[in-house]
């Protein structure tokens, strides 16, 4: 197969499954949303930036930019910025995109998520199978956020071929946003499955009262909830000790740490690879992710698999992974004090955490495992190119 994927090229999610079709031998090219390193064995690597993505370095590292603007308190602002003035740069990345895909003649053609990439691609017209995957909030979130973001979500549902979601729950919204529900349609994780021999569960049962947030500093995510949850938490269990990943140096959050006086009992961790976050979960007996819109988080599903508690928001999407109680606990993302009490029931009943460790282990290798989910979507990908011949 020949393949062009649309996508942020820098993301982990991308790079998974561009490592797929490379490892099977098929013909794939990148146009990436953001300047990138190109992956061994691409057959071609083009930045078409949309939404002001050119801002980057041509690692994939963020430019440092000084000023209150730039900081992790000013998310939401930059979020409206890009939301209000991010549709605009749509039709002329979606000329720069039909030209790539005149040129390389692709089979198909995958866009990875919806703003902007899959908007993106409805802007080129294309006449090539068109597949756009939906990432955790790009309806519940991106789509309602001003009425021009709601016109290139519709734009992009409508163009779609095929349809690719982490969650039930987006297969039925995708439909309210305009996809024809006679069209191929896949639900499997956001990041093509988890990986067994990196994310599984440890030898022996954690003992130590660790808790793990993976989420980072997101717009989405209440972190803010989650720091006021530890000095409750602490209360009972002092001992207790709180990872925060991709945290380390975030201005906000070491305010947040001095003003609760939580120091002692927390670790901003910087940005970490796979194979070291398999290592944090399996040093973890409870992860946090306090997220008021999601899909299905990539680092939830690793973190069930390495064997943590997982205390998550009390979303639709999350409910179709979690039973409340049972192999892991729903709350309130809002509320502090709902939140420490998940995380204190979470760690203070070992026998519920094993229960729920077995649980979780049953439902990653039937529906969330890497090698089997890419299966099915070798299937997707050639169905759509049988479609069309």
């Amino acid at each position: 197969m020949r393949i062009l994927f649309y996508a942020d090229g820098r993301s982990p999610i991308t790079q998974n499954w561009l490592s797929h079709w490379l490892e099977r031998g098929d013909e794939v090219h990148l146009v990436s949303s953001y300047p990138c390193n190109s992956l061994p064995g691409l057959a071609s690597l083009q930045v078409v930036p949309v939404a002001f993505s050119s801002t980057r370095l041509s690692n994939g590292t963020a430019i440092r930019k000084k000023g209150w603007l730039w900081g992790a308190g000013s998310l939401q602002l930059r979020h409206f910025l890009r939301q209000m003035l991010g549709p605009l740069t749509i039709p002329g990345a979606g000329r720069s995109l039909a030209s790539a895909v005149r040129r390389i003649q692709p089979d198909l053609v995958h866009a990875m998520r919806i703003p902007y990439e899959g908007m993106t691609a409805a802007a080129a017209n294309l006449e090539i199978p068109l597949l756009v995957s939906v990432w955790g909030n790009d309806f519940t979130l991106h789509a309602r956020s001003s009425p021009w973001m709601g016109y290139w979500t519709r734009r992009a549902m409508q163009a779609a071929q095929a349809l690719h979601t982490d969650c039930q729950r987006d297969q039925r919204m995708a439909q309210q946003w305009g996809f024809q529900k006679d069209r191929q349609t896949l639900v499997t994780p956001g990041n093509g499955g988890i990986d067994p021999s990196i994310f599984h569960q440890p030898s022996e049962p954690v003992l130590q009262p660790v808790v793990i947030n993976p989420r980072g500093f997101r717009s989405y995510v209440r972190n803010d909830t989650f720091f006021k949850s530890i000095p409750i938490a602490l209360k009972q269990i002092p001992q207790a000790r709180f990872l925060c990943a991709s945290m380390a140096g975030e201005p906000v959050v070491e305010r947040w740490i001095a003003r609760l006086g939580i120091a002692h009992a927390v670790q901003l961790l910087p940005a970490c690879s796979h194979n070291q976050m398999g290592d944090i979960f399996r040093s973890a007996a409870v992860l946090v992710s306090p997220s008021i819109h999601d899909g299905t988080p990539n680092s939830l599903l690793e973190g069930m698999a390495c064997g943590c508690f997982p205390v998550a928001g009390r979303l639709e999407s999350l409910q179709e992974w979690i039973t409340h109680g049972q192999n892991g606990f729903l709350v309130d993302p809002d509320d502090a004090q709902s939140l420490a009490d998940a995380i204190l029931a979470g760690l203070t009943d070992p026998g519920l955490r094993a229960r729920a460790a077995a649980a979780n282990a049953l439902i990653i290798s039937e529906r969330a495992v890497y090698d089997s989910c890419m299966s099915r979507v070798e299937v997707l990908y050639q169905e759509m190119i049988d479609k069309r011949s």
